[in-house]
């Protein structure tokens, strides 16, 4: 038996766009992580969907959020850790100076995509703190969210089965509606599988519905016409 679709309805006064993590290390030929998830992201199109959404969030006037990455050096004195976490500090991956400090942040690994620089810097969009591990549970993206009582989140970003899935399922335990951008997010395939194919299923399980970019956008152009 096919599983329903519940869907997901737009109303513009309670419902943003959420990219997690849409930095160098994941979706630049430069990034660390790039010889994982760099075939999947070419694959989707992913920096371009991202874009896309980006710009779309602008144009029709949903709040922007956007849940970053980020190692600073205390982080390495964890004590235990799983799969990923060992590999992300091995590679460096989304290191900083320190919070309180850019100082060799532009174009590193844990800035922004350039192309994403004018959405993200303008002044309006909602940059979080950072989740540490995958989840936005030690993050501020829930108070954010609440505080503008959105209660409606079109999620896309990096990447599908780690810290996407992640924040779709902490998001829907909190009670949000989520709506995924299959094609605007990438996985890792490594020898152990495939990550965005591992996260399809979740997303098509889990999520109240899974849209391509270009339905989102059709939904978007059609509530902007009413």
């Amino acid at each position: 038996m096919a599983l329903p679709n519940p869907g997901m309805t737009i109303d513009v006064d309670c419902t943003a766009i959420l990219i997690v993590d849409p930095q160098n290390d994941f979706l630049s030929p430069k990034g660390v992580a790039w010889g994982v998830v760099g075939e999947s992201v070419i694959e989707n199109k992913a920096v371009e969907n991202i874009a896309a959404l980006m710009k779309a969030a602008k144009a029709y006037h949903l709040p922007l959020f956007i849940s970053p990455h980020y190692y600073y050096p205390t982080d390495y004195g964890w004590k235990f850790e799983g799969a990923v976490e060992t590999l992300m500090h091995d590679i460096h991956m989304f290191d900083r100076q320190g919070p309180l400090t850019l100082e060799g942040f532009i174009g590193s690994g844990a800035d922004w995509l350039a192309q994403y620089k004018p959405y993200i810097e303008d002044g309006h969009t909602i940059v979080c703190s950072p989740h540490k591990v995958y989840g936005p549970e030690n993050n501020d993206l829930i108070l954010q969210l609440r505080k503008r009582r959105i209660d409606k989140i079109i999620l896309a970003g990096m990447s599908a089965n780690l810290c996407v899935e992640s924040h779709m399922r902490e998001l829907l335990e909190q009670g949000f509606e989520v709506a995924v951008v299959k094609d605007a997010t990438a996985g890792a395939k490594v020898p152990e599988g495939d990550g965005y194919k591992a996260a399809l299923v979740n997303f098509r399980m889990i999520a109240n519905t899974v849209w391509t970019t270009e339905e989102t956008l059709q939904t978007l152009r059609q509530i902007s016409h009413r």
